[in-house]
C-alpha cells in the first residue's frame, strides 16, 4: 500500500464511520482486527467493531463527522491527525455538540486495518457535554488503568531511563 492508497483508506474509513453502517465500517478491518476506542474500549473482530459503531456510538450520537488530515504511512503503520464532531443523544447530554481533535495510529495488513488506536483529549469532550467533575474523575481513572495495563506501557516503564527500543 502506498501513502496515497493509505489516504484513500482513511477517507473511506471515516465516511463509513459517518454513515453509521457497522458492516461497511468493519470491512475496512482484517477479520481479527481490533479497534481501541477511548470511550468504549477495545473491540475485536468485524462483528464486534460493527456493533461498536452501530450499537454504541451511533446509539449515543447523531450528526457525526470525522475527517483525517496529514496522513503518513511507512508501508505497515500509519498516522493521521483528525477532527470529529457529533451531537449527543444520551438523555442527560442530549443536543450538546462536541468537537474533538485527535491522533490515530493504524497497523495495516494486506490493505486492511489490523489495529486502530486513537489518542484524544476526552476531557475536552466531557467538558463540552457538561459532565460532572466527579464522573470525569471516575472516567479518567479508568483510562489511566487502561494505559498502565497495556503491555507496551509496562515494557516502557520497566526500561531504565535513557534506554530505547527499536532505534
Amino acid at each position: 500500500m502506498t501513502g496515497d492508497e493509505f489516504a484513500g483508506l482513511l477517507d473511506a474509513f471515516t465516511r463509513s464511520a459517518e454513515s453509521g453502517d457497522g458492516a461497511r465500517f468493519a470491512r475496512h478491518f482484517t477479520e481479527d482486527g481490533i479497534y481501541y476506542d477511548y470511550i468504549y474500549g477495545p473491540h475485536r473482530g468485524r462483528a464486534d467493531i460493527a456493533h461498536m459503531l452501530e450499537g454504541l456510538f451511533h446509539r449515543d450520537a447523531t450528526d457525526y463527522r470525522w475527517e483525517m488530515f496529514d496522513p503518513v504511512f511507512d508501508g505497515q503503520q500509519g498516522y493521521a491527525w483528525s477532527l470529529s464532531s457529533f451531537t449527543s443523544t444520551i438523555p442527560q447530554f442530549a443536543g450538546r455538540r462536541v468537537v474533538i481533535d485527535g491522533m490515530s495510529r493504524f497497523i495495516v495488513r494486506d490493505g486492511l486495518i489490523a489495529e486502530y488506536r486513537e489518542s484524544v483529549n476526552g476531557g475536552v469532550a466531557m467538558a463540552q457535554l457538561g459532565v460532572e467533575p466527579a464522573r470525569m474523575a471516575k472516567v479518567f481513572s479508568r483510562w489511566s488503568g487502561w494505559l498502565h495495563e497495556r503491555p507496551e506501557t509496562q515494557a516502557y516503564l520497566a526500561r531504565p531511563k535513557g534506554s530505547r527500543t527499536g532505534g
